[in-house]
């Protein structure tokens, strides 16, 4: 009986060039758009190709996701604890902003793969030189990312992108609602560093207050 033999993976693709690409048509096109047809025409090979590497798409989306968090730079140890925090806060949402179309994906996957879970042992070295208990670290942890993946949706999406009302009010009617004209004429973009830093030069503050730092 003859062996089946092996299919040779494509001589041109790697992981890393899959997920690299991946990402670009993400970007480029949306997440919807990614389908490993749509990707391998854009890698210029079959799509079955791409299964020699990614058995399937939750696989691939594991990659991506890894992709993000490698973006995510951890601060080296060392640190102060409000210097620590604080950088990777930023880089936390120049990534989310980055790749906008997917951090919904990211903010929501379970970070329970090897590189994930390797990813945030490490982010969380910060917490080491504390000697608060266990749980007031995890309050601290959850807190700044439930603050930081709601800013980052909002910068990273737009509330201005989002669905509307089906019979919105007009612009010359607002002037009947004096308190959003008076507010709403700073929510632009040119203020979110402000906001974004505003909000988390609180947190620190209350960071540093309960872990004793």
């Amino acid at each position: 009986m003859a062996k089946t033999r092996k299919k040779k993976p494509h001589p041109n693709l790697s992981a890393d060039r899959i997920v690299t690409e991946a990402m670009a048509l993400i970007d480029s096109e949306g997440y919807d758009a990614l389908s490993f047809r749509a990707l391998g025409r854009r890698l210029g090979c079959e799509a079955m190709s791409i299964y020699h590497y990614f058995p399937s798409k939750q696989h691939l989306i594991d990659g991506l996701v890894t992709l993000c968090l490698n973006e995510i730079e951890i601060p080296e140890p060392g640190l102060p604890l409000r210097a620590h925090i604080r950088q990777f806060a930023l880089n936390w949402r120049a990534t989310a902003i980055r790749h906008a179309a997917f951090t919904p994906i990211l903010f929501t996957h379970r970070l329970n793969h090897p590189e994930a879970l390797a990813w945030l042992d490490r982010s969380l070295q910060v917490f080491d030189a504390s000697d608060a208990d266990t749980k007031t670290k995890a309050t601290v942890m959850r807190v700044v990312t439930y603050y930081l993946n709601g800013a980052a949706l909002d910068e990273a999406l737009g509330y201005a992108k989002g669905p509307s009302a089906a019979n919105p009010v007009p612009m010359e009617a607002m002037p009947d609602f004096p308190r959003v004209m008076q507010l709403g004429q700073h929510f632009g973009q040119e203020n979110h560093d402000h906001f974004f830093n505003a909000g988390l030069d609180l947190l620190l503050d209350w960071a540093e207050r309960i872990l004793g730092d």
